[in-house]
């Protein structure tokens, strides 16, 4: 294969190489961010309880409150059945006291209501609580796994960008500006392989003439439907 073209191929895996390290950081990053999301959501429904429970608590104190004031008032009724004088006036403070006894059953029936979703909401709470625990355990676990895996990704990195930057102190720069000009618009397909007579950057066929000298590999050919740079790859006993 000619030198240029074995350079040009060897650039461009470097160059596919580098642009998959930061998918790769991503996609490790993504694993942490799916349990910080998680975490994020109970915390947020933990608020949501919390509030849910002061909201509780503030019903069954103004109902507390209203209670002590119908008691107030049954007892300041008791207190006027002694001075009533006739009939009508004893009539409309039996129906008094009727609807404050009523209004003190149903005030003591919604705070044993308010008190039993107020239990259900601690419960709910705790339970919160101790997913919440067991979440950030996992943060920090998978916080360790993600660096960890992150690290091996940039020191692998680091290894293609010292060897490309060793294949570029010998590179020709005439060849190096005539690849980038592909590389602009290919991005990470300006070298591709030829398979089954096609360019493996566009598919389309080549003719024979070219495929030959792509076979030869004695000079940098491009591939005449798209322009990309043509190799032929190496085949192998297994292939």
């Amino acid at each position: 294969m000619n030198k240029y073209l074995q350079d040009l191929v060897k650039l461009s895996k470097y160059d596919s190489s580098i642009s998959m390290f930061e998918p790769k950081i991503e996609n490790e990053k993504a694993k942490l961010s799916t349990f910080i999301e998680v975490a994020e959501a109970i915390k947020t429904s933990i608020n949501d309880t919390y509030a849910h429970i002061d909201d509780v608590k503030s019903k069954r104190t103004k109902n507390n409150i209203h209670l002590a004031e119908l008691k107030t008032k049954l007892d300041d009724i008791s207190r006027k059945h002694n001075e009533v004088t006739n009939e009508k006036e004893v009539k409309a403070l039996q129906l008094e006291e009727e609807i404050a006894k009523e209004q003190i059953t149903f005030a003591n029936e919604e705070i044993e209501r308010l008190d039993e979703i107020a239990a259900a909401k601690e419960e709910e709470l705790k339970e919160l609580q101790a997913k919440l625990t067991e979440e950030e355990e996992s943060i920090k676990e998978i916080q360790i796994a993600v660096d960890n895996a992150i690290d091996e990704i940039n020191q692998e990195r680091n290894v293609v960008y010292q060897q490309r930057s060793e294949l570029l102190e010998k590179f020709d720069n005439k060849i190096l500006t005539f690849y980038e000009k592909i590389r602009r618009w290919a991005k990470d397909s300006a070298v591709v392989p030829v398979v089954d007579q096609a360019c493996y950057g566009c598919f389309m066929k080549i003719n024979d003439k070219t495929y030959s000298e792509v076979i030869k590999s004695e000079e940098i050919i491009n591939c005449p439907h798209c322009g990309r740079i043509l190799y032929k790859e190496v085949e192998t006993e297994e292939a």
